[in-house]
């Protein structure tokens, strides 16, 4: 299967460089380019694409904007916010409009190859902890009065799936959850799979942000 790709930076230099990297690859295609948000989305009204690269900082529409957008379709591709920073609130933001993860701009080639076939399939290419740690430093960023409301949706929860969404929040893999909870990791990677289907949940990082978001789970990471 031919992984279809668009590359949205308003660097031409840097999509071409993408370019050659991806069209090296027997299992990718790049199928559309875009110097902006809004080019993006007119892109994808013609083209059939399953991964999107997307820049954050653009003219007339930003890649945080644009990433939200295109997530709110019903059928969506899956998008990687390239950014400069590691922990800054472009990635934060993107995170929570929908992106699948984040990559930072300069990362080695194989990287970013990987990332894009993760996505592609399904996973999220940034590890809970490292959201933890982005949503730690922009938690005042998150709406707040005093103590949180809980979304109605985590009522669908059983309380052996919310012990294992608050771990998740807490940056856990399923082998640790296992082990604090003295279950197998099949069973813990059950529990994870029917917590992202009652929640409508894409992966372990919007679980993340979902567990910030009700309240679940606050700064410093502890339910």
């Amino acid at each position: 299967m031919t992984i279809r790709v668009m590359l949205v930076d308003d660097q031409v230099l840097l999509r071409t460089g993408f370019r050659m990297v991806l069209a090296a690859q027997p299992d990718m295609e790049v199928v559309a380019e875009a110097g902006n948000g809004v080019e993006a989305l007119e892109a994808l009204r013609t083209a059939s694409v399953d991964v999107v690269l997307m820049d954050v900082r653009m003219p007339k529409l930003d890649g945080v904007e644009a990433t939200r957008r295109i997530c709110a379709d019903a059928d969506p591709p899956k998008v990687l916010i390239l950014t400069t920073f590691d922990l800054d609130e472009y990635a934060f933001s993107g995170l929570k409009a929908g992106a699948s993860g984040f990559m930072l701009k300069d990362v080695p080639p194989g990287e970013l190859l990987t990332a894009i076939r993760a996505v592609h399939s399904g996973d999220a290419v940034v590890a809970p902890s490292t959201t933890r740690r982005l949503l730690d430093r922009f938690a005042p960023m998150l709406p707040s009065s005093g103590k949180q409301p809980e979304h109605k949706e985590l009522e669908r929860l059983t309380e052996r799936e919310r012990e294992v969404m608050v771990l998740v929040a807490q940056g856990l893999s399923n082998g640790e959850i296992a082990a604090r909870l003295v279950l197998s990791e099949a069973t813990v990677k059950t529990h994870v799979g029917r917590i992202l289907t009652k929640l409508g949940l894409r992966d372990r990082v919007q679980v993340v942000v979902l567990a910030y978001e009700t309240g679940l789970v606050r700064a410093g990471g502890h339910g």
